[in-house]
């Protein structure tokens, strides 16, 4: 790399930050880690690889339950660029014509046996990594935090409970926050939106609400890709990214391989294989990333790290 001119400040222009920025609020001190969450980072965003120690998710469902295998593609990701690792112990698939039956509802007890062995060897083995647990459950977040897990990554944006939120404030872990409807594994909810954009940046700024109400210091918030919108919707939402960063939180995007991205390249009736989605995913990600995410969850970590880096010399070049 060379030495010449800073030229930061050209990248900046592709993300103004929201009224009144405030970089504390986007410094996540992760349990004493800290998490650069500005939306004009080099390389545009940090990577979040999925972990899901499922039998039945939706894109890895199954390969990962032996825990062998769940470290193995944890210190893949690490490899790969990952800067956080998502573990998740139930399937949040719903149910329908693109996936069939949606995800069985699971015991405390057993997602507590699939994920707080995997949490806690990572955390031994890999201390340089941020290990996020993917659950709404506040019994299963305590365990996850205590076995040395950093973040809180709550599917539901506390609809259920605000307990989860008093457990990740107990433990100062910040709280990721997604827009969804209903519960995990149902049938996908249809739902009249008079405006998609204002309505989920509305209810995600209640939820931020609650989760500081209950102390939780850095909270991230996601626009719920493909939970309770229509392809259309879920496209609108990644285009407007920097509307959501005037609730004045990061942004995290989750759109990896989802049946949007098949939709479009197929078709609704024929959506694209999940295999066959990367470069789709890649597409709506950089939309996201040069609107102003910061995070982005993602199956493919590799070509998701690369293709950050690259997008983000190109503008500081």
């Amino acid at each position: 790399m060379s030495d010449g001119p800073d030229r930061s400040a050209h990248y900046a222009t592709r993300v103004q930050p929201p009224v009144d920025f405030d970089p504390d609020a986007f410094l996540l001190d992760c349990r004493g880690r800290i998490l650069d969450c500005r939306p004009r980072t080099e390389g545009g965003a940090h990577v979040m690889g999925i972990l899901n120690v499922t039998p039945d998710s939706f894109s890895d469902g199954g390969r990962y339950l032996d825990r062998t295998a769940a470290l193995e593609r944890v210190y893949e990701m690490v490899r790969e660029g990952a800067s956080i690792v998502d573990v998740g112990g139930e399937s949040s698939r719903p149910a329908g014509a693109v996936y069939g039956r949606g995800a069985a509802a699971v015991p405390v007890s057993e997602e507590l046996s699939r994920v707080i062995p995997v949490i806690e060897s990572v955390a031994e083995q890999h201390p340089e990594v941020l290990i996020s647990i993917d659950t709404y459950k506040p019994e299963l977040a305590r365990a996850a935090l205590e076995a040395g897990a950093h973040i809180v990554n709550d599917v539901t944006a506390l609809r259920y409970t605000d307990e989860t939120a008093h457990v990740a404030a107990e433990f100062g872990a910040p709280m990721v926050l997604m827009h969804s409807l209903g519960k995990p594994g149902d049938p996908p909810l249809t739902r009249e939106y008079a405006d998609v954009v204002a309505d989920v940046k509305r209810e995600l700024a209640e939820a931020v609400d609650r989760a500081t109400f209950a102390g939780v210091r850095h909270v991230v918030i996601d626009p719920g890709f493909g939970f309770g919108k229509s392809p259309d919707e879920n496209l609108r939402l990644i285009n407007a990214v920097q509307s959501l960063l005037e609730l004045k939180h990061p942004v995290l995007i989750g759109v990896s391989r989802k049946s949007t991205i098949g939709a479009y390249l197929g078709s609704p009736e024929r959506p694209a294989p999940v295999e066959a989605r990367l470069y789709g995913s890649l597409g709506v990600t950089a939309v996201g990333v040069m609107r102003g995410a910061s995070i982005v969850r993602t199956h493919d970590v590799r070509p998701t790290v690369e293709f950050l880096r690259m997008m983000g010399a190109t503008l500081h070049a």
